[in-house]
């Protein structure tokens, strides 16, 4: 009984950092992207159904529609203290997209909905690397829903709120200290709700504010699917097979920004987005074995954290836009529990987008996305695993919207 409960204890280990820190994308929209992902404060359409519904109602078109998405391409190292040994991941390119529309119902009642993916990548460490007890492939995909309906209080504020029904899916694998073989494979589907609610104001001509809050969910996975290739001299202790229950959290976020229009052509913006990392304290697992109940909590110790935005949008004609942005993204996990699921670091990012009218209903935008994590020493203090880290991501996107 005891190795089972330290064989689930570890395994329980490898869970919440699949939602943390790169995991969060605020790739919602290709224009914000390239503003540095700065969307509160501007009504740039449908896409205002996720980063501020307040801003719905701000649109001159009476129907507006806008999709696109990004591709991830990142890759994690690590670097032993106490030796020359490196591990670099081997991760797919992973492919968040979103979809809105919204039509106005009346001049100031504007109604729509977004589907899109705020969760959602892949990372892929060597069969072999050191760290394969705590984490070897995970795989995370969560889809958020949410219909949504704006209002124009006065000519120059709206206000705007939706309802957000998330629906995720995770798979994680990792060694298991038996022999070269062992391993553990955990597969299990969330489901839950949440809001999202927002503020516009337009007090000038050249000046708009932006406050948008957008709640945590606990995406609780009921009835997940443990399987375990152990050798046959433990399967008596450890079935092949098992369920768990577990509940993930996604953090609450708190956006507010402000943009000014300095000339006809330059657009300058920042933004500053609070996010409530503290949630996660823990994370606790509990497996059903053989009758019996198996409880593992593991700790995260995770704080909060606020993320500064600049952006600059220039408009060279009628057809042809540019913009550039950058923001860091500090690391919400604590230097003794850091687990490498995910490897978020203090983060320095910059970017840049370009708009395309070919016609005038229709743009196309392009941005592109570089994140650099600044190399950190880090240690899982449970698993006395110990080392330096590294990241890199490079994230070009595309959307297309058309309106009328």
């Amino acid at each position: 009984m005891r190795k089972t409960l330290l064989v689930l204890s570890c395994f329980g280990m490898m869970a919440t950092t699949v939602l943390a820190g790169g995991y969060q994308v605020r790739l919602q929209g290709a224009r914000q992207t390239g503003m540095g992902l700065i969307g509160t404060p501007l009504a740039f359409g449908s896409s205002s159904i996720f980063y501020n519904p307040g801003a719905m109602g701000f649109s001159k078109s009476r129907f507006d529609f806008t999709v696109g998405g990004s591709a991830i391409i990142s890759r994690m190292s690590f670097q032993s203290i106490n030796s020359d040994y490196t591990a670099k991941t081997d991760n797919p390119v992973s492919p968040p997209f979103f979809a809105y529309g919204q039509a106005k119902i009346t001049d100031r009642l504007t109604a729509g909905i977004g589907v899109y993916t705020p969760y959602g990548s892949k990372s892929v460490w060597p069969d072999d690397w050191k760290g394969r007890y705590l984490i070897q492939n995970i795989s995370l995909q969560a889809i958020y829903i949410q219909p949504t309906v704006s209002y124009k209080v006065t000519d120059w504020m709206g206000f705007g709120a939706g309802l957000v029904y998330v629906h995720g899916k995770v798979e994680l694998e990792k060694g298991v200290p038996y022999n070269e073989g062992s391993k553990a494979n955990l597969k299990g589907s969330a489901n839950n709700l949440g809001f999202n609610v927002g503020v516009f104001a337009r007090p000038t001509e050249k000046l708009s504010i932006g406050i948008d809050y957008r709640s945590h969910v606990d995406a609780k996975v009921e009835g997940g699917d443990a399987t375990f290739t152990i050798p046959a001299g433990v399967s008596s202790l450890i079935p092949a097979t098992n369920k768990f229950d577990a509940s993930l959290p996604l953090p609450a976020n708190l956006d507010i920004g402000i943009a000014y229009q300095v000339t006809d052509k330059l657009l300058l913006a920042v933004e500053f987005d609070y996010v409530f990392w503290g949630k996660y304290d823990s994370i606790s697992f509990t497996f059903a074995q053989s009758g019996n109940i198996l409880s593992s909590v593991n700790p995260r110790m995770y704080s909060d954290r606020l993320i500064p935005r600049i952006g600059a949008e220039y408009s060279l004609n009628d057809k042809l836009q540019f913009r550039l942005g950058a923001y860091y993204d500090q690391t919400p996990t604590s230097e003794d529990y850091f687990n490498p699921e995910t490897v978020s670091l203090n983060t320095i990012a910059v970017s840049c987008g370009v708009t395309y009218k070919p016609i005038e209903n229709l743009r196309i935008d392009f941005s592109y996305l570089q994140l650099h994590g600044l190399e950190s020493e880090r240690a899982y203090l449970p698993a006395n695993f110990t080392g330096k880290y590294r990241s890199f991501t490079a994230i070009p996107g595309i959307g297309i919207n058309y309106s009328f």
